[in-house]
């Protein structure tokens, strides 16, 4: 099994990634480019460079250290040709002010272990533990499969939150050792899935009825994307379709944010922008009534 795995972030203290107080270990790489996507920093599976144009000084300490001179650095953002920088994190080093950041990092299963159980107390008090996301944890199945086994000799509770694109073999794998899994579903119909996720939905739906035959512990969480699909068709089948599987505890609504927008452009990624007002509280209520009359526990957010 892999050793090292590629780490863009991790988080302590969280709240939203499953039960209790949980350290949440972010992988780089993802199948999916969904529109809306509120962690683009984890769509490539390389390491890359983020800046904060409002931090850059202009100092040139970054252009001075980057091997291709780029000029990127002259007030915090990208500038042509974006496609030479090898993410060597050389002017992120150099950066006084914190203005550019190497996202991705390699890690060993035992520093994400010994990461985790700095926490441990605190799991322990509020039932919390370690969640695996991304990005897509199992693009990097070897190495979460190691960190899961590892993670359980001490007691911890594991989740894994996965979009379903993946291969099922690894995520049948992980069922014999996660507690938990965080599903996510985006669109039940296959060609809207494709036009705003970027990819066919067919495995996604496959593989969350292989893991329902197989877990008993699996929480769904469905984004809220006004004019993608949140219309009620959409959220009736959703629902029609998750109330019809073993193992389901519940769905969690998650109502869109626009916190992913501006971290596109610190990436350099040029992509058509996505302007959405977040759905209100009513229907949001409305959207959780709809999942509870088809028999399913629903909260919104978390």
């Amino acid at each position: 099994m892999s050793s090292t795995g590629l780490v863009f972030d991790v988080q302590r203290f969280s709240l939203h990634d499953g039960p209790g107080i949980r350290t949440t270990v972010f992988l780089k790489g993802c199948p999916l480019a969904c529109s809306w996507c509120h962690n683009p920093e984890g769509m490539s599976a390389a390491a890359e460079i983020l800046v904060t144009p409002d931090r850059c000084i202009g100092c040139r300490a970054c252009v001075e250290v980057c091997p291709h001179g780029l000029p990127s650095g002259i007030a915090g953002g990208w500038a042509a040709p974006r496609e030479l920088c090898e993410a060597c994190g050389l002017c992120a080093e150099a950066c006084p002010t914190g203005a550019r950041r190497l996202i991705g990092r390699e890690m060993s299963v035992e520093e994400v272990v010994d990461e985790v159980l700095r926490d441990r107390v605190f799991y322990e008090n509020s039932g919390g533990g370690v969640t695996f996301s991304g990005g897509e944890p199992l693009r990097q199945a070897e190495f979460v499969l190691a960190c899961l086994a590892a993670v359980k000799q001490h007691g911890v509770h594991t989740a894994i939150d996965t979009c379903g694109l993946v291969n099922t073999d690894d995520l049948l794998a992980a069922a014999k050792v996660a507690d938990l899994f965080l599903y996510d579903i985006k669109h039940v119909d296959d060609v809207v899935h494709r036009e705003w996720a970027g990819a066919s939905n067919a495995r996604i739906l496959a593989n969350l009825e292989a893991l329902a035959r197989e877990h008993e512990a699996i929480w769904v969480r469905v984004p809220i994307i006004p004019g993608v699909n949140d219309d009620d068709v959409n959220m009736r089948r959703t629902a029609d379709l998750v109330a019809a599987l073993p193992g389901v505890q519940r769905v969690s609504l998650l109502p869109y944010h626009e916190l992913g927008a501006d971290k596109r452009n610190r990436v350099g990624m040029q992509t058509t922008a996505f302007n959405r007002v977040s759905p209100s509280p009513d229907r949001m209520r409305d959207l959780a009534a709809m999942f509870e009359n088809a028999g399913l526990l629903a909260t919104i957010g978390g």
